[in-house]
């Protein structure tokens, strides 16, 4: 981590202000992925796991910029918006998910957050998120999900959050069983890397 030049004072788009990046995710390889990647892009990052760490790192030392996944182990990134607007008023976030909908968008942006991404997210998409000024949205990406991609990702989570039960989840997708079976037991849908280096 770089030296703080700003002291969490003055505005975020200052070309001479460091690009202090908060990143918060509890998938390890997505975060160190990413956390590169930005690395790479000029930010300087704290990559942590949970909303405590989240927090915490958010009161030591403000990040300008901030990355949340909305769904970790001990609550939700949504709960380190304030935190950080308190610590850093100007902060942009990002929320990343794993699922998307609209209710979920609605409340990520009313908590404060300037975009929201599902995942798997690129570096490059992250990076235009976070750096497009006033109210114009970033560029559609390069490479977004295919819709296969985002189907299965859709498929995934409602599994998760059913616990692993089938049955289940198959009831609630509206699925025959056996189909929901036969996606599960398929890899997720060759995409191009999740974050590009």
């Amino acid at each position: 981590m770089g030296e703080d030049v700003t002291n969490g004072i003055g505005s975020i788009v200052d070309e001479g202000a460091e690009k202090r990046l908060l990143i918060v995710d509890d998938d390890r390889p997505f975060r160190e992925r990413l956390a590169k990647a930005m690395e790479r892009r000029g930010f300087f990052v704290t990559a942590v796991e949970s909303v405590a760490e989240g927090s915490a790192a958010a009161r030591l030392e403000p990040p300008n910029y901030a990355v949340l996944d909305l769904r970790l182990e001990d609550g939700s990134g949504l709960d380190i918006v304030p935190i950080i607007r308190e610590a850093y008023a100007d902060s942009r976030i990002v929320i990343l998910t794993g699922y998307g909908n609209i209710a979920t968008a609605v409340a990520a942006v009313k908590a404060g957050a300037v975009d929201y991404l599902a995942k798997p997210a690129d570096a490059d998409q992250v990076a235009a998120a976070l750096l497009t000024q006033g109210t114009d949205l970033p560029p559609p990406p390069e490479n977004p999900m295919s819709a296969d991609r985002v189907r299965w990702e859709h498929i995934q989570r409602v599994y998760e959050q059913c616990d692993r039960n089938v049955s289940e989840t198959a009831r609630r997708l509206k699925m025959h069983r056996r189909t929901l079976q036969r996606i599960l037991a398929k890899r997720a849908p060759r995409e191009t890397d999740d974050v590009t280096p």
